[in-house]
């Protein structure tokens, strides 16, 4: 593994329950993910895509097999080492997770400041971001008050705001129109070649597919095929 691997898998496997109701999710997972390069995953809902992403996020404990994120093994690793990892991935799940009592300027400086950006810093280079995604108009607005498209992309933002040198995204278009989920994709896409960032990026949206460099199919915990595209 050389130090433009993002993220380097061998022979991972991963189970659900235990004793009798064990169940496999993942099968002999293999997958490098080289700096800059942007990778899509496709395949049928529940063949194991979402939990292959929580595994490389550090949200999940590795059960079997080698997985290193930015150089650091993650079997065996401490729930501290986690956390240190965690810091230099940026996160976009289905759901926004946004916290409702926070403005999205202060959604998105919240992740800067695991950072230690200074408070003024932070304040610029949120609302910066969060003009990148087109919410220029929507800063100081409550997340009850956007629409859920528009709080896709203050998740969006939230993720990408800190340069990270990987990110993880769970079908970031799903809630957004097809010129508002373009937007998105292409920002990511920008993002990985001037800054270095892999992207790992579930969807089952087709009109995104052209953004990858790579695209993989998941069905029934196995990676099946790799195209370069």
């Amino acid at each position: 593994m050389n130090e433009k691997t993002i993220v380097h898998i061998k022979n991972l496997n991963h189970y659900f329950g235990g004793k009798s109701l064990r169940s496999q999710v993942l099968s002999d997972i293999n997958l490098e993910i080289k700096a800059g390069e942007v990778i899509i995953m496709t395949g049928p809902s529940g063949s194991g895509k979402s939990t292959l992403l929580t595994l490389i996020g550090g949200l999940r404990s590795v059960q079997e097999g080698s997985l290193k994120v930015l150089g650091w093994e993650l079997y065996g690793a401490s729930d501290e080492k986690l956390v240190q990892v965690r810091r230099h991935i940026g996160f976009i799940f289905q759901s926004h997770n946004l916290l409702e009592f926070l403005t999205a300027r202060q959604n998105v400086q919240m992740a800067l400041e695991l950072h230690n950006e200074p408070d003024r810093i932070a304040k610029a280079k949120a609302e910066a971001m969060l003009h990148a995604v087109k919410l220029g108009n929507r800063i100081n607005y409550y997340p009850s008050d956007l629409s859920g498209g528009q709080k896709q992309r203050v998740a969006i933002a939230r993720a990408l705001v800190s340069q990270p040198k990987l990110v993880l995204a769970d079908e970031p278009t799903a809630a957004l129109d097809s010129k508002s989920g373009r937007d998105v994709v292409d920002l990511m896409q920008q993002l990985a070649k001037e800054q270095g960032c892999a992207i790992l990026m579930v969807t089952h949206d087709n009109r995104i597919l052209d953004v990858a460099d790579r695209t993989i199919y998941m069905e029934d915990g196995k990676l099946f095929k790799e195209v370069v595209l």
